[in-house]
């Protein structure tokens, strides 16, 4: 065997030092790898204003949307013999079950840790589901 003291194959020369530094023989081991700090850290909690902006204008592009859905529903009883009050009623009913709905679909989407817990939840769905039992039973009225 060969002795493992002496090295007779390619070695690679030791890099030339940069301006201002002094040289660093290969041999020398180094005993501290350089530390560098990361940039600061940005941690998103939560929605910011830009969401609730954003899911404002959605829910405000929906009740426009609304709206004209109850014009709607109101003509269509109207047509069906139903008194002009109670098609009127019952179009409202229909646009107060929609906003909640969708009230409750849009906080949903914006912040779910939030904005689902039966404390937010549970008045807009019961709200929506008693809109909705009025809207058919104004809507029968004649």
């Amino acid at each position: 065997m060969a002795d493992s003291t002496q090295n007779k194959g390619f070695t690679i020369p030791a890099p030339a030092p940069a301006k201002g530094q002094p040289a660093v023989p290969m041999t020398t081991p180094m005993t501290s790898l350089p530390i560098t700090t990361p940039g600061p850290i940005v941690v998103i909690d939560g929605p910011q204003p830009r969401d609730y902006a954003i899911a404002g204008g959605v829910l405000l592009v929906l009740l426009i949307a609304f709206f004209f859905a109850k014009k709607a529903y109101a003509n269509h009883l109207a047509l069906k013999r139903i008194s002009t009050g109670s098609a009127n009623a019952a179009g409202w009913w229909l646009f107060i079950f929609l906003t909640g709905l969708a009230t409750a679909a849009v906080l949903s989407i914006l912040d779910h840790m939030k904005f689902l817990t039966p404390m937010f939840m549970v008045p807009l769905l019961v709200i929506s589901l008693v809109a909705l039992i009025l809207m058919f039973v104004t809507g029968r009225r004649s």
